[in-house]
């Protein structure tokens, strides 16, 4: 480095921290979170990661024989959406991304009117049973602004509730992105964004997405607390956005969690 030559100091320094409880076999790595001694919240969640991967078979089928338009599979990732929608309250507002399955079935939004949007059918867009959550935003990180602008909202009216917003790895380049990272740091709003880094941008991998060691990192840059986690946990998942929407809402403690997982089928 050009300034090794002169004497400097060292104005800011980070770290990210990775939480993990289960390794790839499912075995534990450190001591589970009490919550986890309820057996019925855990078959709770294993049912919905049972019913997003055949939820999500059945629309890859119904898109592969022209019965829906361009459908964004989710093979591999169900327990990142799943221990998404397990941490979020009723009350809270989720702006999603178009891989969210999981945490769309567990936020009471239908199987068919997923299957509507991905039809063309804008109408699956009008949740029955919700009336808190943004529509599905197939746009890439269109979601980031609407999600800062509804977390001012909460904020300004006094609220108790939070936001969740979710994107992909390749969302983070966008420049909605980075507008969103700052206000939400500026203005300490109660949002909470999650980026699934399933290590493919369509077809662009991270080393050429990034030259940064981690997306959470990118957080640091706009003053909110970063951390990753093990996106094929659910465990873990649920636990530290548990945490931080419960910062959120709370404290106004905006943060950014890397999901790390993986992508085990075709982009679209």
């Amino acid at each position: 480095m050009m300034l090794e030559k002169y004497k400097t100091k060292t104005i800011a320094s980070f770290q990210i921290p990775y939480l993990q409880f289960l390794d790839a076999n499912a075995q534990p790595t450190q001591p589970l979170p009490e919550w986890t001694k309820d057996a019925d919240e855990l078959i709770r969640l294993y049912g919905y990661m049972v019913l997003t991967r055949a939820i999500d078979k059945k629309a890859f089928n119904l898109q592969r024989t022209g019965k829906l338009g361009t459908y964004p599979p989710c093979l591999g990732q169900e327990a990142l959406t799943v221990g998404m929608g397990a941490a979020l309250k009723p009350e809270d507002v989720f702006a999603p991304y178009y891989r969210d399955l999981g945490t769309y079935l567990m936020r009471n939004i239908l199987p068919e009117e997923i299957y509507a949007i991905w039809g063309g059918d804008e109408r699956g867009n009008y949740f029955q049973h919700n009336k808190e959550d943004l529509p599905l935003c197939p746009l890439i990180a269109g979601q980031y602004l609407h999600a800062a602008g509804v977390a001012f909202a909460l904020k300004y009216r006094k609220e108790n509730r939070a936001v969740l917003v979710s994107g992909g790895d390749g969302s983070t380049s966008k420049g909605d992105f980075y507008e969103a990272i700052n206000l939400a740091g500026v203005w300490h709003l109660p949002l909470v964004f999650i980026i699934n880094n399933n290590q493919w941008a369509i077809s662009t991998p991270k080393n050429q997405q990034t030259a940064a060691q981690t997306y959470a990192q990118k957080g640091i840059a706009a003053g909110i607390d970063s951390y990753q986690v093990d996106g094929n946990d659910v465990i873990a998942v649920k636990e530290i956005l548990t945490e931080s929407l419960n910062q959120a809402r709370l404290n106004h403690q905006p943060s950014l969690i890397e999901a790390v997982t993986f992508r085990l089928s075709d982009h679209t």
